[in-house]
Order: structure tokens, then sequence, then C-alpha cells
């Protein structure tokens, strides 16, 4: 993420609905990315884990996020990594979905 310009604000944030993964910036806008890690494809691409209700859970937490640090006038975008690895832990491949949902 930093290679692509963004600044990381916190890892992991947790609140009492959940976590997100990672909370950054770039270009002014506060930006939620949810990673999501395969060894496997065989049931789908590591993206495709991200669902409306992960979606609708992350822009919950978001908001909790945004509230706990009284950023409300901040403009936001969510965006999800997708890593695959093959079944040794190597990095396969990286794709990163900018304003994902």
């Amino acid at each position: 993420m930093k290679k692509r310009g963004y600044r990381i604000i916190e890892r992991n944030y947790r609140s009492r609905l959940g976590e997100i993964d990672i909370i950054g910036e770039k270009a002014g806008t506060l930006v939620f990315v949810e990673v999501k890690t395969k060894t496997s494809l065989a049931f789908g691409l590591p993206q495709e884990n991200v669902n409306y209700r992960k979606q609708e859970k992350v822009k919950k937490i978001a908001q909790v996020y945004l509230a706990a640090t009284r950023q409300f006038h901040r403009q936001v975008s969510f965006c999800v990594v997708a890593v695959q690895l093959d079944r040794e832990g190597n990095l396969v491949k990286i794709e990163v979905f900018e304003e994902a949902f």
C-alpha cells in the first residue's frame, strides 16, 4: 500500500463490531482496507469473500472509527486487497481494488 502512495494510519483497528485490517490515507481521502488471503482458489478468488454482508460490516466499523476519531468530515473510500499464496506460503499474486464498494 505504501508503494501505491498510501500513508498507513492504523493496522488491525478493532472495535466492538469487528476489525478493519488497514486504515490509510491517500490524496486526503481516508481509506479503509480489507485484506483477504487465500492459498487455494478451489472456493473462489480472495476478493470474492468480501461479499455484501462483509462490506456492510466494514462500513459500520468505519463509522465507529470516524466517530471515535471525530473525523466525520473526511472523504472515505473502501479498498480490497486480494493476496494469493501457494501452498508453501510464497506470494503468487496481489491485486488491489481501490474504491471497491
